[in-house]
């Protein structure tokens, strides 16, 4: 794998070079605030985006797996586990010095209907299922002990409007499943980092929730050491501000922040057409869908604006933000395309899909470089 990813890297680099990218490093820009880090998808885990595989040595200081680290990926049956694309994926992030995450090990999406039913089709019972849970944590988190820096250890359990998700993993434990997660992660990876990820933290119900489950969590003396912000957000939402109070009322806590899954939509929403099929509507096609053939230089300057405006909040929060992460390597693998419409091209991340980088990225090197 070393020998791999060395030859690839030499020999896509030659290209680069004669395409003219930018000299600007992310990971040597940020080096002195937070660590820089990418999603990275199974077809770029095994080498079939060789592009994205050099971008992402050359860019980023960490890495996050998008699936391959899901439970329903790598444990997708009571006696079967499927460790070879994470084994690449921890590999890459140590062949390139990286800081490496993991993601995520319980959530109430992509994870198999087995691990809560019986043999019969029944439902577990609670002590059953917390068995399931130990057996899956101890089995993943443990065997990348010392590999993977950072775990998601719970992903998403908190609703909008701030009350807990009414997930199968609570309506069969109860609220107390997210402590007993946090105490397996601990027992089986003490020395990685434990964190609960979410979406919408700038919300202000489920920002407080968030809060106080942390705290929860820290009056039992369990171990708890970050929160991860989503950062799914578009041009003009939400405002610098309301990040500003998620990231203050986390760190308040002792508790490192991370912008965990950072990617800017710069389409009109499109949830009231979901299921839609715009192929046969052109009128709807052309609203939803504005920039099929490429984003035109007005919206490149605004999503440039945009990423200018949250990085500088970023490095002003540099000692309480530890890591921005960007969900995807570039446009084409973002799965904001075809979102949540199928037929839609969308542009959020700094990298185009040649893996050139687009104004936007000189926008964040200038922000970085204040």
């Amino acid at each position: 794998m070393r020998l791999w990813f060395a030859a690839l890297f030499a020999a896509v680099s030659l290209c680069y070079a004669s395409e003219g990218v930018s000299e600007a490093k992310l990971k040597n820009v940020f080096k002195d605030d937070f660590h820089i880090g990418a999603a990275v998808n199974r077809s770029q885990i095994y080498g079939r985006d060789p592009k994205a595989g050099v971008l992402l040595a050359e860019q980023f200081s960490s890495i996050t797996p998008e699936n391959v680290m899901k439970w329903s990926s790598i444990h997708p049956k009571p006696d079967e586990y499927n460790f070879e694309p994470a084994d690449k994926y921890a590999s890459i992030g140590e062949e390139n010095s990286m800081f490496v995450a993991g993601h995520t090990l319980i959530w109430h999406n992509q994870t198999p209907d087995w691990v809560f039913e019986n043999a019969d089709g029944s439902e577990v019972s609670r002590k059953e299922l917390l068995k399931r849970m130990r057996e899956h944590i101890f089995k993943v988190a443990g065997r990348y002990k010392g590999r993977v820096h950072g775990w998601d250890v719970v992903n998403e359990a908190i609703e909008d409007v701030g009350s807990l998700r009414n997930t199968k993993w609570r309506e069969i434990i109860g609220d107390d499943y997210i402590a007993k997660a946090f105490e397996y992660a601990h027992q089986a990876a003490p020395d990685a980092e434990l964190y609960y990820n979410d979406y919408n933290m700038y919300r202000s119900e489920k920002r407080k929730a968030a809060a106080e489950l942390a705290e929860k969590l820290q009056s039992r003396g369990l171990r708890i050491d970050g929160i991860g912000i989503q950062g799914h957000w578009g041009l003009s939402h939400p405002s610098a501000a309301e990040i500003q109070k998620s990231i203050d009322a986390f760190s308040s806590l002792g508790l490192k922040v991370m912008i965990t899954e950072l990617d800017l939509t710069v389409l009109p929403s499109a949830w009231e057409h979901r299921g839609a099929d715009i192929s046969q509507n052109y009128e709807l096609r052309k609203e939803i869908n504005p920039f099929p053939d490429g984003l035109p230089a007005n919206m490149q300057s605004k999503l440039s604006n945009r990423y200018q405006q949250l990085f500088a909040l970023f490095t002003r929060n540099s000692g309480k933000i530890s890591r921005v992460t960007f969900w995807g390597v570039h446009d084409g693998c973002s799965w904001r395309n075809n979102w949540p419409v199928s037929g839609r091209t969308d542009y959020p991340l700094l990298f185009n899909r040649n893996c050139e980088p687009k104004p936007a990225f000189n926008a964040v090197v200038k922000a970085g470089r204040k």
